[in-house]
């Protein structure tokens, strides 16, 4: 018997037993980002107070992140939007990420950036329980990315800072383009996509979205 017929014979024996052939699952878990703001520091102390300590309300699906109590108003030339979340730890410098649609609200013209990449993009007022600060910069439309290991990253066959296309699963699914990976020792499989972008496509927690090759 050659060794395709008993590679054959062995499959039929799983069946006959009831047992399925399964393959290997290449779908990532979505998660869908709303506005928030990171805070250093010394902004944190000149919005709530000197030492105040934020207050964690739950984990967020990265180690080490969490969504935080204490909410700010942000303010730009033409208007304001109240109660943006703040996101922990703290960061070396104060970030606001919102919405291709917040900026006509806000009168701001916010690039698409990766977060942490904030040369070059317009600042905001932020206004908080003790005070308020102008941020001379760091305002973004956050890039969608793929949060991913890089054991997972050898699996999908991508590498850190690589853009990649995702297929969305259901019925306004489709396709996305310019996908940024993100890929690390610490991070957990998921991919990130904004609320403008999630309710393009009815993109809920339960979608199926791959990468395409």
């Amino acid at each position: 018997m050659g060794k395709y017929d008993a590679l054959v014979e062995l499959l039929l024996e799983v069946v006959k037993e009831g047992g399925d052939i399964k393959q290997e699952d290449y779908s990532i878990p979505v998660g869908i980002s709303n506005r928030h703001i990171h805070l250093s520091r010394n902004d944190v102390n000149a919005l709530f107070g000197e030492g105040y300590p934020l207050t964690k309300i739950k984990d967020l699906s990265q180690p080490g992140q969490y969504a935080c109590k204490e909410t700010l108003t942000i303010c730009g030339p033409k208007g304001a939007i109240e109660n943006v979340r703040i996101l922990g730890p703290e960061r070396q410098e104060s970030q606001v990420e919102i919405l291709k649609t917040d900026c006509f609200k806000l009168g701001l013209k916010a690039p698409v950036k990766l977060s942490g990449e904030l040369q070059g993009t317009p600042g905001i007022t932020l206004v908080g329980p003790k005070g308020s600060i102008l941020l001379g910069q760091g305002v973004i439309i956050a890039q969608r990315h793929i949060h991913m290991s890089l054991e997972n990253a050898q699996r999908f066959g991508v590498r850190d800072g690589e853009l990649v296309t995702i297929q969305i699963s259901g019925l306004r699914g489709g396709t996305y383009a310019n996908v940024a990976v993100r890929a690390n020792t610490t991070s957990q499989l998921e991919c990130h996509i904004d609320t403008d972008e999630a309710n393009a496509m009815e993109l809920a927690p339960t979608s199926k979205i791959t990468i395409v090759k």
